[in-house]
Order: C-alpha cells, then sequence, then structure tokens
C-alpha cells in the first residue's frame, strides 16, 4: 500500500477529482493549504499587486493498494499539468498496515468492499 500526497493548484481541484473519480479511485481526503514557492515577485492584477510568495494549493491525500499506484499518479498529473511553474509536487509514501475500523480488516482488504468485486 502506498500513501500519494498531491499538491495541486486550487483551480485544477475539480479536473483532478473527476479524472480519479473515472480511474476507479473513489476514496481521498483533501485541504486547502498555502505554501511557499520558489517564485519571489509581486503581480498586478487589475490595478492591485498581489504577493505570491504565499500560494493557495489543495492537498490531497489518498491511500491506495500498490497495483493502484501508477493509474493514481497518471490521473493526477495529467489533469492537473498546466505546463507553467506551480503545477505542484506528488509524493509517494509507503504504507505499513491500514485496519478498517467498523470491521477490524487489516491490509489491502481494508482499502475497498469485497462485495463490490464480486
Amino acid at each position: 500500500m502506498k500513501k500519494i500526497e498531491a499538491i495541486i493548484r486550487k483551480t485544477k481541484f475539480e479536473d483532478v477529482k473527476e479524472a480519479l473519480l473515472a480511474a476507479d479511485i473513489e476514496w481521498f481526503s483533501y485541504y486547502d493549504v498555502r505554501g511557499e514557492g520558489k517564485m519571489r515577485q509581486a503581480r498586478i492584477y487589475r490595478g492591485v499587486m498581489y504577493d505570491t510568495s504565499s500560494i493557495e494549493r489543495v492537498l490531497m491525500n489518498i491511500v491506495v493498494r500498490d497495483k493502484n499506484v501508477d493509474k493514481t499518479v497518471k490521473a493526477i498529473t495529467d489533469a492537473a499539468r498546466t505546463g507553467e511553474i506551480g503545477d505542484g509536487r506528488i509524493f509517494i509514501i509507503p504504507v505499513e498496515d491500514t485496519i478498517r475500523i467498523r470491521t477490524g480488516e487489516r491490509g489491502d482488504i481494508a482499502l475497498y468492499n469485497a462485495e463490490q468485486e464480486k
């Protein structure tokens, strides 16, 4: 199992969400976050100067079975890519174990409903 953390543009969140659902990745959590990037410049938009050193992003957390890692990463990268600086980052982290609280199931089986696989 792997935990995939993706930091993406807020404007691309709906696209990434739809891409994950299309790839049968149905469970993830997300948070609005702020971060610091390399770009240290002010931008002017409609006559107002904005400091872009603090950037608003969405942090997505997804835990998947090993066989779903590549399709999850592909869905995120394809949907989130604009080709410009600031598209984001993806981190893949090993997960030692998972436990479904309701049933006590452990491991891969706790990540999906076996009844749906039949």
